[in-house]
């Protein structure tokens, strides 16, 4: 990390545990979320998946309550908020761009409901399911309304809504369903003057359009499920690329192929006028030399003039 200051700026000796795993990335730990969703899992350090959905029968939803979002994020109470006050003063006073973050909507759905169920509802519309959207977009309101009154230059959203191929529904269900609450809590953001940054896992080109409407100007989308020219036709100019390079690629590639992967993403959808970031995403499966040879292209062409 220190051979690489420019990436690693804001790092110094001794301020972190990288043997320290939080809740829900133990492996063999289950897990109660503050929604009521009980996690379990398999794999050390990356994220496990839900076992038990508590809205997985409607004949719960008359009495459930959802979470305060300014006591509990998802996996533990959150901090004082005003201390979060405190450090978003001395960001700003560092020159430091200030960041909050709403929670998720499609996925916190699907957790509670179950993936099935929630997709079966998109299709027969039950009369539960329109008050049960609107209580997890409210409940994302109060916490970015609350972002917004302390002050912050972006929120932070992050809803995976594409396979490796797909959109998990079709763009017609997607535009029925979740775009009015994408619009409501994007739009809420980009009035108080903030932007908006969106992370999607997956195949999302079909609805980047969408996306833009609801208020995103920031787009984190992977690289292999929408294909680096698939990014370009639609985000170029559109809003600023915080690009997902191909994780997929990295545990096998060679330092040389990684290097040109980089180059290439920075070719095509680097310009003059700025709108471009990179994300390089490394899982435990990825060896040191291909860590470093990542760093060493992120280094190299930041600067490149495309």
């Amino acid at each position: 990390m220190f051979q690489h200051p420019f990436i690693f700026s804001l790092y110094t000796k001794g301020t972190k545990n990288f043997d320290y795993l939080p809740v829900g990335y133990r492996k063999g730990e289950h897990y109660t979320d503050c929604w009521g969703c009980v996690w379990y899992n398999i794999q050390e350090g990356l994220e496990g998946r839900i076992v038990k959905h508590p809205l997985a029968d409607w004949k719960a939803f008359a009495n459930y309550k959802a979470p305060d979002p300014l006591k509990f994020s998802e996996r533990l109470p959150r901090d004082d908020w005003k201390i979060v006050e405190a450090r978003v003063k001395w960001m700003r006073q560092e020159g430091q761009l200030v960041v909050g973050g709403g929670d998720r909507f499609f996925e916190r759905l699907h957790f509670l409901r179950g993936f099935r169920n929630l997709m079966i509802d998109f299709m027969t519309d039950p009369p539960e399911l329109r008050k049960f959207i609107d209580i997890v977009i409210e409940h994302n309101l109060k916490l970015i309304n609350k972002w917004l009154e302390i002050g912050v230059d972006v929120i932070g959203l992050g809803d995976d809504l594409g396979t490796q191929t797909s959109l998990m529904m079709s763009p017609m269900i997607f535009r029925k369903y979740l775009k009015p609450g994408y619009s409501l809590i994007c739009g809420t953001a980009r009035k108080a003057g903030a932007h908006v940054h969106f992370h999607s896992d997956g195949h999302i080109v079909e609805i980047i359009d969408d996306l833009i409407e609801c208020g995103v100007d920031i787009i984190n989308p992977q690289i292999r499920a929408n294909t680096l020219d698939g990014i370009v036709k639609t985000c170029k100019g559109k809003l600023c690329v915080n690009l997902d390079l191909d994780r997929q690629l990295f545990p096998f590639a060679t330092p040389k192929q990684i290097e040109e992967h980089i180059k290439e993403a920075v070719i095509k959808l680097g310009s003059k006028e700025g709108g471009f970031m990179l994300h390089a995403e490394c899982e435990p499966d990825v060896p040191l030399e291909n860590i470093e040879a990542i760093c060493q292209a992120l280094e190299k062409y930041r600067y490149y003039d495309s």
